[in-house]
């Protein structure tokens, strides 16, 4: 698949290096933060960030609570920046995701967390930020320098951040053995042909997006680049929230792109792609599509980490067809790279 080189382009291919790099600086990190975290058995999980990082958190929601049996949930950061709330969190987790670290908002709930008795960890991409010093453990995304307004390394690190800091908290052997597979499947990833994807949203308005479990955060942050980079009104949803009220717009022709991966989930959503198409939408499916819907070739690997490569397949897809959509990726309108929010 062709794809003209933008930074988002370059950017999102170096994604491999970047995950690579990460699980080498930080095993030893991990290693501690798992421990500590099976010593102090938090009752509850926070997490805290915007934009794209808050889809790594949808991510790690998902994730942490399959994994551990652990709730967790997004914090408003409004509720310490604005609000000045005094949360209560003994004997919690405060997770913090961030490219920059440097976002008032995020700052004031992280500091409001660790004053309230959480053990903040952050994942930031930027180790002298303002977050990496207030947290107790500030774990590097090692993502390099992302000039392209549109995050896509820094997600991808992120998601694996959070991959391998749960495989080693809840020492499953598993997933840390997939997850040190990454890099390599997300080199795999890059070179898989999307071009169906961009040829069913050339000429569209707006389209779903959907994933469910851990796919989801995946689902959302591919809503939010076809925003960015393409124009297109787009909107996530979990596939078990489809029928609740979105389907009544979904008719003949209508666009939608559904993450898949191979775990309990996979039934289910195949039913609903299936239930899609006989209504006349035209539905895109990374991994195993059923009759009358578009596949999408995706790389078999551990079902946690199937949606980090279908992003990453997704990021080279969306550059084309921005372009060819007559955008610029790297300069969305009315955007900017650091966005600090009160």
């Amino acid at each position: 698949m062709n794809s003209p080189k933008t930074l988002m382009f370059a950017e999102a291919a170096e994604a491999p290096d970047a995950v690579a790099r990460q699980l080498a600086e930080t095993r030893a990190q991990r290693r501690r933060i798992g421990e500590r975290l099976r010593a102090l058995s938090p009752q509850v999980v926070m997490t805290c960030a915007r934009g794209s990082s808050d889809h790594a958190a949808t991510f790690a929601k998902y994730l942490i609570e399959t994994k551990t049996g652990i709730p967790t949930a997004s914090t408003a950061p409004s509720t310490s920046s604005v609000y000045e709330a005094k949360p209560r969190l003994d004997s919690a987790l405060c997770l913090a995701v961030s490219q920059s670290g440097r976002s008032p908002d995020l700052l004031a709930a992280a500091e409001a967390a660790r004053d309230a008795g959480a053990f903040v960890v952050a994942l930031v991409n930027a180790p002298d930020s303002p977050l990496a010093a207030l947290a107790h453990e500030a774990v590097p995304l090692c993502a390099g320098a992302e000039r392209s307004v549109a995050a896509t390394k820094s997600y991808i690190a992120s998601l694996a951040a959070i991959t391998a800091l749960v495989a080693e908290w809840a020492q499953d052997e598993a997933l840390a053995g997939a997850v040190e597979e990454a890099p390599a499947s997300l080199a795999q990833a890059w070179d898989l042909d999307w071009s169906p994807l961009a040829g069913l949203l050339q000429d569209a308005s707006s389209l779903y997006t959907i994933g469910r479990g851990i796919a989801l955060g995946v689902a959302q942050e591919a809503a939010l680049k076809l925003k960015e980079t393409c124009g297109l009104h787009a909107e996530a949803f979990s596939a078990a929230e489809v029928r609740h009220g979105p389907m009544a717009i979904v008719g003949r022709d209508f666009p939608i792109a559904v993450f898949r991966q191979r775990d309990r989930t996979a039934e289910g959503v195949t039913a609903l792609v299936e239930e899609l198409v006989a209504r006349g939408a035209r539905v895109a499916v990374a991994g195993e599509a059923p009759a009358g819907a578009i596949p999408l070739p995706c790389i078999d690997s551990h079902p946690v980490i199937q949606p980090i490569l279908q992003i990453q397949s997704f990021y080279r897809a969306a550059n084309s067809l921005s372009l060819a959509r007559g955008f610029d990726p790297d300069r969305p309108p009315h955007l900017r790279k650091v966005t600090e929010t009160l």
